[in-house]
């Protein structure tokens, strides 16, 4: 008999603080009361803060993800459209697979899992074309299945050097919210995230932040792919009411509305600050303990994932499998061709130092118990020292801006 709760420490679905627990705890309700305005509305508008979008305008999909990811294509794109993609992990390449699927022509750059977007062979294909064939740019912005963040602002900078007109394309499943994003300072176009991550709800809505520019490409005279379920026409008819084309999750609007109002009190530059500070303090215990993360190097580190290698000759499938049928613990698994070989600690969302020493000790001990020589009680000192640091050193700050 398990006592006590199972500590979740994948990169998602993360926590869900119980205030937006207890939002959602609603009755069943009318999704076309006269009343619903007054709740969807403040959401599409607080959506668009929280992605930074002042212009274009925020979807919400019943979806994971994944869905928006097709709206973005299916409502911007036409089949046979030129798009620019890269792979350095589980998630992107799914992203290409999809685009592939879908009818797109797609240029596939392959990467070293353990880094992300390539800018420098970006900039050689949007160099090379002149006629602007590419009509699309596609990044993954944090690669979650191997805790690797790209830069987005760098991509942007080589469009624009290049004055070429590509659509931008971001998946933001576990940066936004989480990680610093900026939609409008950095030209996205498109960008998805998931209920499931950042902002803190259970898996099932999708959210994708649009500019001007492509609904622009959505309105156009170039033939869409086929589409009714994500069609934007519809969400727009409706969604300017306040309404949705379909039965909407009512129950999500309220836990959404919590989420927002939480991420706005701590205020969006200290969430992605407490997301640094925490990541760094695993970061530290990991090396603490003698392990590498999959990341290259510190310019590829991941504020909301880290994934970590297992020592020569343990099984990571092992080490999750003890860490949740002894310790009670969850961390994520290696996917793809990182299986077996690397478990993933998720840090992101309703999180704080004393949690992410919990996932330390538990990952020390579950890796003791596979089979793994290390020295119990380094990670969670290394990492310990450096939270204590952090805290002085922010105090400091505080006491002289006084």
């Amino acid at each position: 008999m398990k006592h006590g709760i199972t500590q979740l420490f994948i990169p998602g679905p993360t926590n869900v603080p119980d205030r937006v627990r207890r939002a959602m705890n609603v009755l069943m309700e009318d999704q076309r009361a006269p009343d619903l305005p007054a709740l969807t509305l403040g959401l599409f508008a607080d959506l668009k803060r929280a992605f930074r979008n002042s212009s274009g305008r925020v979807f919400m999909f019943p979806s994971s993800g994944t869905g928006a990811w097709e709206a973005a294509i299916q409502n911007t794109l036409s089949p046979g459209d030129k798009v620019l993609m890269s792979r350095f992990g589980q998630f992107s390449h799914l992203w290409v697979e999809m685009a592939q699927r879908l009818g797109l022509d797609v240029t596939v750059i392959d990467v070293e899992w353990g880094k992300g977007v390539p800018l420098e062979a970006y900039e050689q294909a949007i160099a090379a074309d002149a006629a602007h064939e590419i009509r699309a740019v596609f990044v993954t912005h944090n690669e979650t299945a191997t805790g690797v963040t790209s830069d987005i602002a760098g991509v942007r900078r080589l469009l624009d050097a290049h004055s070429h007109p590509a659509l931008l394309f971001v998946d933001g499943v576990s940066s936004i919210a989480s990680i610093d994003f900026r939609q409008d300072e950095w030209g996205v176009d498109l960008a998805v995230a998931g209920s499931q991550k950042g902002f803190m709800l259970p898996a099932g809505l999708s959210f994708l932040s649009v500019s001007d520019k492509a609904l622009a490409a959505n309105e156009d005279n170039r033939p869409k792919f086929p589409r009714s379920y994500f069609i934007f026409a519809d969400q727009i008819a409706m969604n300017d009411q306040g309404y949705f084309p379909y039965t909407p999750p009512t129950q999500f609007f309220h836990g959404l509305r919590a989420s927002l109002d939480m991420l706005f009190e701590e205020g969006l530059e200290n969430v992605f600050a407490r997301h640094h500070r925490l990541a760094e303090g695993v970061r530290r215990g990991i090396a603490g303990l003698g392990l590498k993360l999959v990341a290259a190097g510190p310019e590829w580190h991941s504020d909301t994932v880290s994934a970590i290698y297992v020592p020569e000759g343990v099984d990571a499938n092992r080490v999750i499998r003890i860490g949740y049928e002894r310790y009670n613990t969850s961390f994520g698994g290696g996917l793809a061709r990182l299986n077996g070989k690397v478990f993933r600690i998720g840090h992101l969302g309703d999180l704080n130092e004393v949690m992410c020493l919990a996932a330390l000790a538990s990952a020390e001990i579950s890796l003791a118990d596979a089979g793994a020589k290390i020295a119990p009680g380094a990670g969670v000192a290394a990492a310990h020292a450096y939270y204590r640091e952090a805290h002085a050193v922010a105090e400091e700050a505080r006491v002289a801006a006084e």
